[in-house]
């Protein structure tokens, strides 16, 4: 995952009220993943749908962080924010997972953080379905990108203050998607599942900035 990006259609399509589907581009081939040509799904559906499909790799992107941290972190705070992240994301995960192949019928989209590029440049790029969902999603209007590098999270002299650094711009992005779905999705338990990582990410985030500040000085 060297410097890698994840861009989250979720966020533009909730945001914007472009409910049309959501499609996440691969920065070099435009491809939309197939659950977003489904137009007969109501919208609620999708907005469940493409929440896991989103939030599984971003939480498994957390995870690797976490797995860094506890062999590399020096910091004890450090160590026990990754044990609780990576405990907590995992179940998350395994939920998410179990719940799309009881709705859905099969197993979660596997794509790797390669597949999952850039989508804001790519609205102008051909004439098919793919395209026009883009223009639908407000031409980035909402959204956001999230970079994680873990090459520069191994090579960072400070290990604790960039893995800081990275995680909270990343549970920030989690918040944000689970705050967009806690309102619009169709099924209970990704309702309660959004406001959980709400609560759980909001107050990491203001322990870890706690850490930054104390630290700086």
């Amino acid at each position: 995952m060297n410097k890698k990006f994840l861009a989250y259609g979720l966020v533009g399509l909730l945001s914007s009220g472009a409910v049309a589907g959501s499609v996440l581009v691969n920065s070099k081939q435009g491809q939309s993943l197939p659950a977003s040509r489904s137009p007969q799904q109501p919208r609620s559906v999708r907005v469940d749908q493409h929440f896991i499909e989103m939030m599984i790799p971003h939480h498994q992107d957390a995870i690797a962080m976490a797995d860094l941290a506890l062999s590399r972190a020096k910091r004890p705070e450090v160590k026990k924010i990754a044990e609780a992240i990576k405990k907590d994301q995992t179940h998350e995960i395994k939920e998410m997972r179990t719940w799309y192949k009881q709705w859905y019928g099969k197993e979660v989209p596997a794509h790797s953080m390669d597949d999952m590029g850039m989508m804001g440049n790519h609205h102008n790029q051909g004439q098919g379905t793919g395209s026009s969902m883009m223009g639908q999603m407000g031409q980035g209007q909402g959204m956001m990108s999230m970079m994680t590098d873990l090459d520069a999270l191994k090579k960072a002299p400070d290990f604790d203050k960039e893995f800081v650094r990275q995680m909270i711009p990343h549970h920030q992005m989690a918040v944000r998607m689970a705050q967009m779905a806690s309102g619009r999705a169709a099924r209970p338990e990704i309702r309660t599942l959004a406001q959980s990582i709400i609560k759980s990410q909001k107050a990491e985030i203001a322990q870890m900035q706690g850490w930054q500040q104390a630290w700086n000085r």
